[in-house]
């Protein structure tokens, strides 16, 4: 197949079996720009299913960028709670701000001044430029990687390379729909060409498949280095209540609650006869030794709170699982 038929190809499949996403409906221009740039950083590091109702009740309370740049910290945090990668839900706060002061309120359509707004690098830039605008740029996602890598059949740490990645892309050509075309590839590559157990039979670039011919589906990734933390937290109970602080020590999760806590070394840890926990966040591996505490206490940026009052509160997933690990402990 040429590029020409193969755009064809995708875009066939794509009008067929599309996704019914909540920021692909019939909108304005406007909403459509701002619903992209909401879905597209709010699906930094996290996944479809994950994010749709997070964005259902966004656009509920923050329907446009005048809402979004005049809204207090503490309701939008509260709009992001459970989503983590909180620096996000600030990043598009402070980009409506800019793009009212200085784009007279109008999403900028150049990849140099939407890569100029907080929060906004060459993966969703591109993005923007495609779904918004409809200009001719694939975004290059973990879904089209693993399309090209297996296309292409790419095994060595040369091959897939961004830079290699990037030239790649021009086996899929262009089409005067680019919007819908970046869209479908990505569809593609999260509906059919997944990690495990690709669907070859209902793809509809199998033909041109590299992987597919050979049988071979593995997908060779750049080796994600995960750390492991050793980490001791502090319970303090008072009644029914639990002492939690504002957070300005870690770089996770900045200025929000969490349990008064240090690093410590992996002997520490190892020789703590306390209850553990690991935890999971971004590229590290939390563990993490539960110490209480029945001294009464009082810390600087500290806060009671009592547990049946936790929704009242913005309060971090990570902070939500130390909770229930120790609620019978």
């Amino acid at each position: 197949m040429n590029n020409q038929s193969i755009s064809k190809e995708i875009l066939y499949w794509y009008d067929n079996n599309k996704r019914i996403l909540p920021w692909r409906k019939h909108l304005t221009k406007k909403q459509k720009q701002y619903f992209t740039l909401v879905s597209e950083i709010m699906l930094q590091q996290t996944q479809v299913k994950t994010v749709i109702p997070y964005f259902n009740n966004f656009i509920k309370k923050i329907p446009n960028l005048k809402k979004l740049a005049k809204i207090n910290d503490r309701k939008l945090l509260k709009c992001w709670e459970g989503l983590g990668y909180y620096s996000r839900a600030r990043n598009l706060k402070k980009t409506a701000k800019k793009i009212i002061k200085d784009f007279n309120g109008n999403l900028p359509e150049s990849i140099e001044e939407l890569k100029s707004l907080p929060g906004i690098g060459d993966y969703t830039s591109t993005a923007i430029m495609a779904i918004a605008f409809n200009h001719p740029f694939i975004p290059l996602d973990g879904n089209v990687e693993r399309i090209l890598k297996r296309i292409f059949y790419l095994k060595s740490e040369k091959e897939i390379s961004k830079e290699n990645l990037r030239k790649k892309k021009s086996f899929f050509g262009k089409s005067d729909r680019s919007s819908d075309y970046a869209q479908a590839i990505m569809e593609i590559g999260a509906l059919i060409c997944k990690p495990k157990n690709p669907l070859c039979y209902e793809c509809p670039v199998s033909k041109n498949c590299t992987a597919y011919k050979k049988k071979d589906f593995d997908i060779k990734s750049k080796n994600k280095f995960n750390k492991i933390k050793y980490f001791e937290a502090d319970i303090y109970k008072s009644k029914n209540k639990y002492l939690l602080i504002k957070n300005n020590k870690f770089n996770f999760l900045k200025n929000l609650l969490i349990f008064p806590m240090r690093e410590i070394n992996q002997k520490k840890f190892k020789s703590s006869l306390n209850k553990r926990i690991n935890i999971k966040m971004s590229n590290m591996d939390m563990k993490i030794t539960i110490n209480k505490k029945n001294k009464k206490t009082y810390l600087n940026n500290s806060f009671l709170i009592d547990k049946v009052d936790i929704k009242n509160h913005i309060l971090p997933s990570f902070t939500k699982k130390i909770f229930k690990s120790i609620v019978n402990y």
